[in-house]
């Protein structure tokens, strides 16, 4: 069985390229900015998912669903840091 090289498949992919390179850059940057890191993961995961839709996968789609959320709660995290960093300044 194949599956097509299709728009869903090709939008997958670049979600992959997100989440790879998400962690490329957790692992290679000296420092790294949570809005980078955890946006670039939600994005992966939103496109995944658009791909899973199409392609369904519910193992793929359950393990996108809780990464979206660690992604999520990264974000408002950061967004929370940041909003204390100000109200100290």
């Amino acid at each position: 069985m194949t599956t097509p090289l299709d728009w869903p498949s090709i939008i997958g992919l670049c979600g992959t390229a997100c989440i790879i390179g998400a962690y490329a850059y957790l692992t290679l940057a000296k420092a790294t900015n949570p809005f980078v890191l955890h946006g670039t993961n939600l994005m992966g995961a939103a496109l995944l998912t658009v791909s899973l839709i199409y392609h369904t996968n519910w193992a793929s789609l359950v393990l996108e669903g809780f990464w979206a959320a660690i992604a999520i709660f990264g974000l408002v995290r950061a967004w929370q840091g940041r909003t204390i960093e100000r109200e100290k300044s």
